[in-house]
């Protein structure tokens, strides 16, 4: 039950029970009300005058009410009696809350009021008027809702002040960071300007040490190729056993290092698989493509010659014991895992390597040379950290502008609630609310966070559009829609997440009580309702 509805039952039954004494202390002048008739409706009811029924459809005399016969249609000449169906009843309760029934009640065996009048018609089955005994402790729960009610209120004005505050300073500081920006704008520019220049400069230099660098580059290639070559010429050599000039699938199949599907023989494909499917090749088309496919056996053969060197000497003997040699060699390799970290500690150390020998290949500037690419370097460091600055500013400039874009209430009294998180754990999850940013839920067994929704609005009813929050666009549902939260926001002595349950498939429901929801004592919304009831 809400505040403003125990505010309204303590000042109705106050009002009551007031009038009571009023009414039980006056001898001379008594108020005319009937059986079954509420205060506000007691004028309606004037014994001196004929009866107009409440929709208008009849004027009876008034003898004819509550005479245990139902003359209007909507049941208003019959409210202390059960004559009429769609008729209800009035129970004053002095001292609980009064209280409607509907008419088929009245008469009926059970003590529906506390103050018995609805079996009035009744002596067997005498009720007894209990309701200042049933009504002490809504009076005491609302006596204490009053008291934190009051306690809620200070601390709103509080928080009221400390937001209002937050957005004088959100604005001071944008301000600011919008004049920074143009200053940061101007800094930018000028160290561009710089930079270009500079770049300018140092490319014009460095066009000499290019085309020497180039020269060197295009002589090492070659130097390589050649060398690459003389390395082709000296295993086809090896690989012409009968040194006719040609190197054919025959002689490929001597040699145990070219066994592709390691069944323990070359066969005839494999071997021709090296030639380009032909017979055999010379020397220049060795050079040119065979080379390329066989080099990798023979450094895998001449590595693993090289580390398990045959006992005696016969290297055709050994060959099975260094084949199963690399089998367990293979067998104790590391996880994929480790060899993957393996793969990038030697990534890097290439990278390293290159790195080194292209150190190693630059040409070293003149003193004037390497003055301007300095002051290149220095001018693109000082451009980028103009730009990392402005970048900076107009990241702050957009997240002060969204702030205040944001609703913290008609006093800001929600403003310090932002950047806050709160939670609530059951049996298998824990909630967390972070009011105008996210609601999420995380399983107890892990650290993953599921997404209840985003800040979308405030979702009050017009009375109190602050009376509830809507987070919406969550986390998908498996074969469903996006989880969503609606956060409804109670008044209380201090910020707390109270409940957590899901009333619908993906659709949550949050209470949160907090300071900032306790607004003015006896505002006008609670009058009136009050002065309606009355």
């Amino acid at each position: 039950m809400s505040f403003q509805k125990f505010l309204r039952i303590f000042r109705l039954n106050l009002f009551i029970f007031l009038v009571t004494l009023i009414e039980l202390g006056r001898s001379s002048v008594q108020i005319p009300r009937l059986r079954g008739v509420s205060f506000a409706r007691a004028p309606l009811y004037d014994a001196e005058k004929d009866f107009t029924c409440f929709d208008g459809s009849k004027t009876i005399p008034f003898k004819q009410v509550n005479d245990d016969y139902c003359d209007c249609s909507d049941g208003s000449d019959e409210p202390g009696t059960s004559a009429c169906p769609m008729g209800s009843f009035y129970c004053t309760n002095a001292g609980h809350k009064p209280q409607i029934l509907p008419s088929h009640r009245v008469n009926d065996g059970v003590c529906d009021c506390c103050d018995g009048t609805d079996e009035y018609a009744n002596e067997n089955d005498k009720c007894i008027n209990n309701c200042l005994e049933v009504g002490k402790a809504a009076r005491e729960e609302a006596a204490r809702l009053i008291e934190m009610y009051k306690v809620g209120k200070q601390l709103r004005a509080q928080l009221s002040q400390e937001g209002q505050q937050m957005r004088n300073q959100k604005e001071q500081k944008l301000n600011e960071l919008i004049k920074n920006k143009e200053e940061a704008e101007r800094i930018k520019a000028e160290k561009e300007d710089i930079k270009n220049k500079a770049v300018e400069a140092e490319n014009k230099a460095l066009e000499y040490y290019r085309e020497l660098e180039e020269q060197y580059k295009r002589k090492k290639a070659e130097q390589e190729i050649e060398k690459l070559r003389e390395e082709a010429v000296e295993n086809f050599k090896k690989l012409d056993i009968n040194q006719d000039g040609l190197l054919d699938y025959i002689e490929i199949q001597s040699r145990q290092a070219f066994d592709r599907d390691r069944n323990g023989e070359v066969s005839e494909e494999e071997a021709k698989l090296f030639l380009g499917n032909q017979d055999s090749v010379d020397l220049n088309t060795f050079v040119e493509t065979t080379w390329k496919l066989l080099k990798p056996f023979v450094i895998q053969e001449a590595t693993r010659l090289y580390n398990k060197p045959p006992q005696d000497g016969n290297q055709e003997e050994n060959e099975p014991e260094v084949q199963q040699d690399l089998e367990q060699e293979q067998a104790q390799q590391p996880p994929e895992d480790e060899e993957e970290d393996d793969e990038e500690e030697e990534e890097d150390e290439n990278e390293g390597r290159e790195q080194q020998e292209e150190e190693q290949e630059h040409i070293p500037y003149d003193e004037e040379t390497q003055k301007l690419v300095d002051l290149a370097n220095e001018a693109r460091n000082e451009y980028s950290q103009s730009e990392n600055s402005l970048r900076d500013i107009n990241d702050q400039i957009r997240q002060i502008e969204e702030s205040l874009k944001k609703d913290f209430g008609s006093d800001e009294e929600f403003a310090s609630l932002e950047g806050q998180c709160f939670e609530f754990t059951d049996h298998e999850y824990v909630y967390r609310f972070c009011p105008f940013d996210k609601t999420v839920q995380i399983p107890k067994s892990s650290s993953m966070e599921t997404s209840l929704g985003r800040w979308s609005k405030w979702d009050g009813p017009a009375n109190n559009i602050y009376g509830s929050m809507m987070y919406d666009q969550g986390q998908n549902c498996w074969n469903g829609p996006n989880r969503s939260t609606k956060v409804k926001i109670n008044c209380g002595s201090e910020n707390k997440l109270l409940s957590v349950s899901e009333p619908n498939r993906c659709e949550y429901a949050f209470e949160f009580e907090t300071p900032a929801a306790c607004k003015g004592f006896g505002d006008q919304q609670g009058e009136k309702e009050v002065h309606d009831e009355l």
